[in-house]
């Protein structure tokens, strides 16, 4: 039979009460609080603390708090007046029973209610998560579509214009036989005038000069027109070069700042990791870290995180040198409670984020508070304030922050619970 604590001590304004009850050694984790409106109830094996109130209290905005041994709760009343005593006064063992058993059946609907306005709230969040997918898909659908239209259009007009070279080609085929004929008449006609006007013209020269001398100069220019010779054959000449990995010159390159590059490139494909067997079923712009992370941040603002997960270990399998899927991830652990590998992910962020500088201040900051959460949520406070004083460090005016620093203080120097 547990031990009734007698040795408590209240007070009282016209709108609180204040209590008092001494824990006697008990660790504060070990104590059981029950409070409805008229019944409060403390229960810490062998200890056990009971009273009827004398008026009815708003539980839900009432409070205790442990610490140094002591429960204090501060109790508001519904009504503002002073009661004569903390507790009824005539109330026997079977009327203490029906405000006991009362209490219980107030306390259970109570938590139907709030059960019951879960999982309505729960219903509502996955109808909305329904419609922002199907709002995606059909936008996609959209694109691809519009992608089509567009693609169809274009070999539409490339279709169009081949057609129209066709026709002008046939058209020019189309000329008469008589008229090339002509045109070739014409030409000839054109050659043997031109022809008799230099034979004039040669035995006019001819009769001016010498005849000694223009025969010789007539022998030398016939015997220069017949010693032409006759046109090169094709032919093709092959031509070996020094293998290169650049395409310039030695005499033209860099040697150092080349060694450098490949260097690079090598980093790169080291990095780029694209021997994955989940790889074969994507298509090529699916394969890439940044689309695999913007899918992951569309899934989790769906509140699907675990499909979120998926798209971010991909990503990281593919490429494992950015910090951002790391701080994304752990994100999503947080959300599912896997609180482990939240700090994981963030410490992994943290080392990936380095030299400190202004441009990485946001991630470094987001990566301290998720693991600083996930360290309060694991109950290990004093290194969850760690993170979150580092957070402060980098963003001394954030007042969210100061005050999350501020209650895990508080909860450092005494836990603090809703009755």
């Amino acid at each position: 039979m547990p031990l009734q604590v007698s040795d408590y001590s209240w007070q009282q304004t016209e709108t609180a009460v204040f209590i008092s009850v001494p824990l006697r050694g008990v660790c504060g984790r070990d104590a059981d609080v029950f409070c409805t409106e008229n019944y409060l109830k403390v229960n810490f094996p062998p200890f056990l603390f009971e009273v009827f109130l004398y008026a009815p209290i708003d539980d839900e905005s009432s409070k205790a708090k442990i610490g140094n041994d002591v429960i204090v709760f501060t109790l508001h009343k519904k009504e503002a007046a002073v009661w004569e005593t903390l507790s009824v006064s005539g109330v026997d063992k079977e009327m203490m029973q029906r405000i006991r058993e009362k209490s219980i059946l107030q306390a259970q609907e109570r938590a139907k209610e709030a059960t019951e306005a879960k999982a309505a709230a729960r219903r509502e969040d996955q109808k909305y998560t329904l419609n922002v997918m199907m709002k995606i898909e059909e936008e996609e659908r959209k694109k691809i579509e519009d992608m089509k239209e567009n693609e169809r259009i274009k070999a539409t007009k490339e279709l169009e214009a081949w057609k129209e070279c066709q026709r002008k080609a046939e058209e020019q085929k189309r000329i008469p036989r008589k008229e090339k004929f002509y045109q070739q008449d014409k030409q000839i006609e054109e050659e043997k005038k031109l022809k008799r006007k230099n034979l004039t013209r040669n035995s006019a020269s001819r009769n001016l000069a010498t005849k000694g001398g223009n025969s010789e100069d007539m022998f030398f220019e016939k015997l220069k027109e017949d010693s032409i010779p006759a046109p090169r054959s094709v032919g093709s000449i092959k031509i070996n070069f020094t293998p290169r990995v650049f395409p310039t010159a030695l005499r033209e390159s860099q040697v150092a700042e080349e060694e450098e590059w490949l260097h690079k490139q090598a980093e790169a494909r080291r990095a780029m990791n694209t021997d994955i067997p989940e790889l074969c079923d994507l298509k090529e712009e699916e394969k890439n870290p940044d689309w695999l992370k913007d899918k992951g941040n569309k899934l989790f603002a769906t509140e699907n995180y675990l499909a979120a997960i998926n798209a971010y270990n991909l990503a990281i399998r593919l490429n494992n040198k950015i910090p951002l899927l790391y701080l994304n991830r752990a994100a999503c652990h947080l959300k599912l409670k896997n609180l482990h590998k939240a700090i994981e992910d963030s410490s992994k962020a943290l080392e990936l984020l380095t030299p400190p500088v202004t441009d990485n201040a946001n991630a470094r900051m987001k990566a301290h508070i998720r693991r600083g959460t996930a360290f309060c949520q694991l109950e290990l406070y004093i290194e969850g304030l760690q993170d979150y004083e580092a957070a402060l460090k980098i963003d001394s005016s954030n007042k969210i922050l100061q005050n999350d620093a501020e209650k895990i203080r508080n909860i450092i120097q005494g836990t603090e619970l809703k009755c």
